[in-house]
């Protein structure tokens, strides 16, 4: 894990996964699947907003439905500063 994702998840930032349905641009009938994941603000999701308006705008693959889950991977509470150490031998 980076540097930069334990900053963000100390601030708040959870792991967003999202699979994005979409119909391909030559075969109307046929539904494909991506995966997307990224740090994310519940509940509000800026990240995953601005990537689904990316691919409404850029992709040519029309987008079928969006299913996602978002999970606190640390929290305050369990975040804490240890202070004593114990030797054995």
């Amino acid at each position: 894990m980076e540097h930069r994702d334990t900053e963000l998840m100390l601030k708040g930032y959870g792991l967003t996964t999202a699979e994005l349905y979409y119909r391909m641009p030559d075969f109307r009938n046929v539904l494909n699947s991506f995966i997307w994941q990224e740090y994310d603000l519940a509940p509000d999701y800026p990240k995953l907003f601005n990537f689904i308006e990316f691919w409404q705008e850029k992709i040519e693959g029309p987008l079928h439905s969006v299913r996602f889950t978002h999970r606190k991977l640390i929290g305050p509470g369990e975040w804490r500063n240890v202070v004593g150490e114990f030797r054995l031998h």
